[in-house]
């Protein structure tokens, strides 16, 4: 028996030791995929615009196009102006001229210059003025300058500091996953995640088979007295690791984005993807690092209470149970021993926080819901659409199971328990 639940022991020590590992690394993949997809990297890039507007400038200048009507029109319109431009230069000669020099002036383009003649030359001004716009050598011209003025942007002081850190997080991501661009990188670290996703779980599952395997071999052993000892500090080692996993792992995340932003400009769409506007993944741990590492006292407060009462309570109540079953009964009936392995469930908060997380969960996961749905909007110019990521972990499962176990292992103590439990 012994034997079987060191193997058991060790199988379950590799899914938990699996499960923590994959558990830092989804971390890690979710934390660079929201960074790369930010709204600040995104939707609020100076960068990003400029790319789009650009885009969108130089493909309405290179496909420009006149109509039949249009040239029609505008060529009605520049033989107007044209002949508006003779008559105005025309009256500017005839005006009276005071000096000798005006005078001639006035006398050599009477003389060698037919206004009427130039009259008739407007439509074939026009002509040719249409041809200059619509010519495709021109247009790239156009373009050209057009870009000319977009590309000197990233020149500009006030875009200095924002391209150089969005360009530093990016080549760093790209370079670790070996991409050259976001949408590969995202492609790459969604399949990543999905594979880790089944795996954690998998691994949490196996884990909890493990426990439900010892528990069997309780029921199966359960009136083997001279068992009971070796079983019960067998079955602690499996709750310590429990509870280590539990304490570690992440066990909510809490994740808001933008799925898709989608609008009309000079008749062309502009889409914005996956623009992640908050993302937080925390274990027990971590939550308690972070209070701890807050200047206001209060914050500082909470997380000692978190700390003492959800984390070493459970350890010290853990220890003294194996040490009250394999002491005499001198150590054994020792106040502080019997309290803690008896007594101080009703002080520990490990339960407590259980409920604490799962309705932080609601709470959030309605709070976000309700918002980001107020911003989704559907319209033939605009369309949004956001999508709460919000979820409990596999911390969360491990933790409510060690906290289960625990119960299990109290009530299976005051039975076998050779010394007084009161």
């Amino acid at each position: 028996m012994i034997f079987g639940l060191a193997i058991l022991l060790c199988v379950e020590g590799y899914f938990a030791f699996r499960l923590h590992e994959l558990s830092e690394q989804q971390e890690e993949i979710k934390t660079e995929y929201s960074n790369i997809n930010n709204i600040t990297f995104g939707l609020f890039s100076v960068e990003q615009w400029r790319d789009k507007v650009s885009g969108i400038v130089d493909n309405q200048i290179r496909d420009f196009s006149l109509t039949r009507k249009q040239k029609k029109e505008l060529r009605k319109e520049v033989e107007q102006t044209v002949i508006a431009l003779i008559d105005k230069a025309e009256a500017l000669v005839n005006k009276p001229k005071k000096t000798l020099g005006g005078k001639i002036k006035k006398f050599a383009i009477k003389t060698f210059v037919n206004t009427d003649k130039i009259r008739a030359q407007a439509p074939e001004f026009a002509e040719t003025i249409l041809a200059k716009v619509d010519n495709k050598g021109n247009k790239n011209h156009l373009s050209r300058m057009a870009m000319s003025k977009f590309d000197s942007l990233e020149r500009a002081e006030y875009l200095d500091s924002t391209v150089a850190a969005t360009k530093k997080v990016t080549d760093k991501v790209f370079e670790k996953y070996r991409v050259s661009s976001t949408e590969q990188l995202n492609k790459v670290l969604t399949s990543s995640l999905g594979r880790i996703k089944t795996a954690t779980y998998s691994y949490s599952f196996a884990m909890l088979g493990c426990i439900a395997v010892v528990l069997s071999v309780w029921w199966i052993f359960r009136k083997r007295v001279d068992l009971h000892a070796t079983l019960f500090i067998m079955s602690l080692m499996f709750a310590f690791i429990l509870l280590g996993v539990g304490l570690t792992a992440s066990m909510i995340e809490v994740d808001a984005r933008i799925q898709t932003l989608d609008f009309m400009l000079l008749g062309e769409h502009v889409t914005f993807k996956n623009q992640v506007l908050f993302f937080q993944s925390k274990s027990i741990l971590d939550v308690v690092s972070v209070l701890l590492g807050q200047t206001a006292i209060d914050s500082v407060l909470v997380g000692v209470l978190i700390l003492v009462f959800s984390i070493l309570f459970p350890v010290m109540k853990l220890s003294a149970t194996g040490i009250h079953l394999l002491s005499g009964k001198r150590i054994a009936e020792n106040w502080i021993i019997k309290y803690f392995a008896f007594q101080s469930g009703k002080w520990s908060m490990a339960d407590v926080i259980v409920i604490a997380i799962l309705m932080v969960y609601i709470g959030l996961n309605g709070l976000l819901q309700s918002q980001l749905s107020s911003l989704n909007i559907k319209s033939a110019d605009l369309t949004v659409i956001t999508t709460n990521n919000t979820a409990l972990q596999p911390g969360f499962i491990i933790f409510i199971s060690f906290v289960l176990y625990g119960l299990i292992l109290s009530t299976i103590l005051k039975f076998i328990s050779p010394h007084d439990c009161d």
